[in-house]
């Protein structure tokens, strides 16, 4: 019986392998079944790939190589980010976790033992840094002021201490007001610089608490026993100077002299005129073809109150006119575009008609413009006592839409948005303004020899403005609107003489005054000059392109 029993076993083996081998081979000898094989050896390799990787991460094992020990677990997560937030900069750059040893158990203080071999990367660091700074015994720090702020609110935000930012500041007022300060400018704030301890490498030991396992160790809770010590603020040395620029051209200095005092000083840059020479052919609108000129939207708006005595530009500009330009713009040393200057000459290309106005200052009197033959532009009045004005409605019979029928129209309209200034036409004295039935807010002013210009529709007048007293031609009086009988945003003008209304358009404008003389023999010497100078300058295309350049140049 013992002789039989491994050779009965034996078989009942044999037979299972050769059913088992039958059943495979039956399941191989299908598509679908090799496929379902091929599908389930993939499987088993991942899983086991995953599982090995798993093993990998695991906290290190007790003696048999799996469970986690008492004294040896992972940090819980909030702790790392605590140690990780609290580390200064340059003091622990990196750090290496262990478990600790029995005796050192009880303690949850997270340890850092410094390791003093040398860090190639702090280093290179460190004297990348050096390089850059041209001063390495000096941290520069600059500052853009927010709403709100007062200088020495952010001298003490900096760094400073709150006497030497008291002191900075009261050396500050003997040339500049603090409280002009404005949010958006720059400061320029240096320090001391303060010697920094070499980097180091910490090591950071944890001991869990007492009774905590291994569910505990890995818990992201807030609400374990670590003592993380708060880190110390970067140390910043003693303020040593502020300096910022309040204008374009204006440059102000606060600085430490060898006692510990503070100085101030206000330094203005000398600026450079640079004369533009530019032009450009109309395709829309003045101001617009100016604009893409690069000419500087102030210029524009002085050359159309130039031209507004000599060009209706409602109805006198047509496309394919030109105009050229002669002014100056002031540049800091560096090119930086500071101020404005003069028009000394603009001429405008009509069709079958050419304007060309020349800048000239007769002896004790204010600087005008003046044609060729040295008569002044300003006529009596002006054409267009609005910028960019298109008439809407002519002086004559019309349908008024608002009565329903047709009466006469005794004044043109120029569509205009609400606000829009409204200039005095010419030199004279307010008559009324005010209220006045169909008009709407109204003003009207004497010139003088029998003639009066009146505004309607008004918005608002402008402050100063009231019955008896004084305007100067082109002087901003009103605002236009659209009160009174009106259908929309407009402004109504009337030219008046001996009381009468008249055409706008047709009415005959007495020319201003003529140089004479002594004057006359001054102002075509400079015309000549301004001409001479004009042939040597070619028209630039774009003004903003070529001036900071050309400055450039001229300093290198």
């Amino acid at each position: 019986m013992d002789d039989g029993r491994p050779a009965t076993t034996f078989a009942r083996f044999l037979n299972g392998w050769r059913r088992s081998t039958g059943s495979t081979a039956a399941v191989l000898s299908t598509t679908d079944g090799r496929w379902a094989m091929v599908s389930m050896s993939v499987t088993a390799l991942v899983a086991g790939t995953i599982a090995w990787l798993a093993m990998g991460t695991m906290p290190i094992g007790n003696a048999h190589g799996f469970g986690t020990s008492a004294s040896r677990s992972l940090m819980p997560y909030q702790l790392f980010l605590r140690l990780a937030s609290q580390s200064r900069p340059g003091t622990a750059d990196y750090a290496s976790f262990a478990p600790t040893s029995g005796a050192s158990r009880g303690n949850s203080a997270a340890q850092a033992a410094p390791i003093t071999q040398p860090l190639d990367n702090d280093l290179a660091a460190e004297d990348e840094a050096n390089a850059n700074n041209p001063n390495p015994g000096v941290d520069a720090h600059a500052i853009t002021l927010e709403a709100g702020d007062t200088m020495a609110g952010v001298l003490v935000d900096a760094g400073a201490t709150n006497p030497d930012a008291a002191a900075a500041v009261s050396a500050l007022a003997k040339v500049y007001d603090p409280r002009q300060v404005r949010a958006g400018m720059t400061l320029q704030v240096t320090f001391e610089a303060v010697k920094q301890p070499p980097p180091t490498v910490a090591q950071i030991t944890y001991s869990p608490p007492n009774g905590a396992g291994a569910t505990d160790s890995v818990s992201d809770a807030d609400g374990d026993d670590s003592a993380v010590q708060p880190a110390a603020a970067a140390p910043v040395g003693k303020l040593l100077s502020v300096s910022f620029s309040p204008t374009i051209g204006q440059d102000v200095t606060i600085s430490r002299d060898a006692s510990g005092s503070f100085s101030a000083n206000a330094a203005q840059q000398t600026l450079a005129a640079h004369y533009h020479h530019a032009g450009a052919t109309i395709d829309s609108s003045l101001y617009l073809a100016a604009m893409q000129a690069g000419i500087p939207a102030k210029v524009v708006v002085e050359m159309i109150h130039m031209m507004s005595y000599k060009v209706d530009f409602q109805r006198d500009i047509k496309p394919g006119d030109s105009f050229q330009v002669l002014y100056s713009y002031y540049y800091t040393p560096n090119g930086q575009p500071a101020k404005e200057g003069d028009i000394d000459y603009v001429t405008m290309k009509l069709a079958g008609r050419e304007v060309t106005l020349y800048r000239y200052q007769p002896k004790g009197d204010t600087e005008d413009y003046f044609d060729s033959k040295g008569v002044s532009a300003k006529g009596m009045l002006m054409k267009t006592p609005v910028d960019g004005a298109r008439i809407t409605s002519g002086f004559g019979m019309r349908f008024h839409p608002i009565l329903g029928y047709t009466r006469m129209h005794k004044g043109i309209d120029f569509g205009v948005p609400i606000g829009t200034p409204v200039m005095a036409a010419g030199s004279g004295t307010v008559e009324s303004a005010g209220w006045k039935g169909g008009y709407g807010n109204f003003l009207l002013l004497n010139h003088g020899n029998s003639y009066e210009t009146a505004y309607g529709h008004l918005s608002r007048f402008a402050p100063g403005i009231h019955a008896g007293s004084r305007v100067r031609q082109g002087q901003v009086v009103a605002f236009s609107g659209s009160t009174g009988e009106s259908t929309g945003p407009h402004l109504h003008y009337e030219i008046r003489i001996n009381k009468n209304q008249v055409n706008p358009l047709q009415v005959k404008i007495a020319t201003g005054r003529r140089l004479a003389g002594r004057d006359y023999r001054d102002f075509d010497t400079r015309r000549h000059h301004i001409d001479l100078q004009l042939a040597s300058m070619p028209v630039e295309g774009k003004v903003a392109d070529s001036a900071a350049s050309d400055l450039r140049a001229a300093k290198d």
